[in-house]
């Protein structure tokens, strides 16, 4: 089955899970709406379960079908998915019952899935009484094959970005300095963790450094003289240490796989990129903006944008403007719109401005699009001027 993408951009991150049912016939009498549920599974950076009702999911059905359905098992948000279930054939013959949609057009839209919890199947996926008899059923066992394709966003942000990071210009002889504090001059106290450093490669990194201890209105520091750094983390301070000696980041030790409304400022980069406008890094700015980026989501749109504002993340603020203006109605839908209206609502006059500035292109371009934002706003559709069908 090949992945599903449109030349509009909407694609999906497929995954499978085979669910193996031993002891079918001691699964049945277990009463109508109850379940035998699948390890959890993950695709697209969400948990999934598939629900086998042996004796049904209706009572009006009065057990002649069994069920099956495919639920979201993690925290999500109208989470749009592409669904494929099949009933394994165990003869060989490879003649297997399969529901899907993969091949319905995208216009249709995927279905969505609201929170936890909610699920997409069938209440009379076979016949109970055929399938006692049939080659799905052998050794009292039951293969149950299921397919996700999780809708990465209505539109992809890896595609609305291309930020070339420069190449290094520090020496590889520089990192050892970093582990020698036979030749520091400089002690940082950071909330009672010591970090020993060299004036000299400071200044040379970080023109905030160098005004600092050699600048005309700089602080006279003799040797080993210990500045206590305020309003920092040991383990943030220790990174930027990490790279001005070796111009490189450290991976942060709990990435921010889920895209939050809070997480993503919470990340190891998020303060980094707050360390490197303290001191001037641009070259640090560079390598945490496009790590941000792939953090981007409805959810997290409004901190990653207000961190791009505050830091002055030029790159990263305007991905973020372009991400709002292609997923505008999900976009003000969420938290992180109501955490902009209250901290930054500039910021949301500057999305509105960039949603005019596509409607204007969009206009000149032969009208065809021209409709995309009014037509989510009037509608409920997304990006691309597509209804989205809401099914849980």
């Amino acid at each position: 089955m090949q992945p599903t993408s449109s030349r509009s951009v909407t694609e999906t991150v497929n995954g499978s899970h085979r669910f193996v049912i031993q002891g079918y016939s001691l699964s049945k009498g277990i009463g109508i709406g109850k379940y035998i549920a699948s390890d959890d599974f993950t695709v697209g950076g969400f948990q999934w379960s598939i629900y086998f009702y042996p004796d049904g999911k209706n009572q009006e059905d009065n057990s002649t079908y069994i069920s099956v359905f495919i639920a979201l098992a993690s925290e999500g948000t109208d989470v749009r998915a592409l669904f494929e279930l099949t009933l394994v054939d165990q003869s060989g013959k490879g003649k297997h019952k399969v529901h899907s949609h993969f091949d319905r057009s995208l216009e249709s839209g995927p279905y969505t899935l609201k929170y936890r919890g909610s699920m997409w199947g069938y209440k009379r996926f076979y016949r109970r009484q055929m399938l006692e008899t049939s080659d799905y059923l052998k050794d009292d066992c039951l293969k149950i094959n299921c397919t996700v394709g999780v809708v990465v966003s209505a539109v992809d942000c890896s595609r609305l970005h291309s930020i070339q990071v420069p190449e290094s210009d520090i020496g590889s002889h520089f990192s050892m300095l970093l582990d020698n504090t036979e030749a520091a001059d400089i002690i940082f106290n950071v909330a009672g963790e010591k970090f020993h450093a060299h004036k000299l490669v400071l200044a040379a990194r970080s023109p905030v450094f160098h005004s600092q201890f050699f600048g005309p209105e700089g602080v006279d520091l003799n040797h080993d003289h210990e500045i206590v750094v305020a309003d920092t983390e040991p383990k943030v301070f220790k990174s930027l240490l990490h790279f001005i000696y070796r111009d490189a980041v450290m991976e942060d030790d709990s990435p921010c796989e889920s895209s939050t409304f809070t997480c993503i400022s919470d990340t190891l980069t998020a303060k980094l990129l707050s360390a490197a406008d303290t001191y001037d890094l641009s070259r640090l700015r560079s390598i945490c903006e496009p790590h941000l980026c792939k953090h981007i989501s409805v959810n997290s749109l409004g901190r990653a944008l207000a961190l791009a504002h505050k830091y002055h993340a030029i790159q990263l603020k305007a991905v973020c403007l372009r991400f709002a203006s292609q997923n505008l109605v999900a976009v003000m839908r969420s938290d992180g719109f109501e955490y902009l209206k209250e901290k930054y609502p500039k910021l949301q006059s500057e999305i509105l401005k960039m949603v005019a500035g596509c409607e204007d292109e969009c206009s000149s371009g032969g009208g065809a699009k021209s409709r995309s934002v009014c037509g989510q706003l009037s509608d409920g559709g997304d990006a691309n001027g597509r209804r989205i069908r809401q099914r849980t």
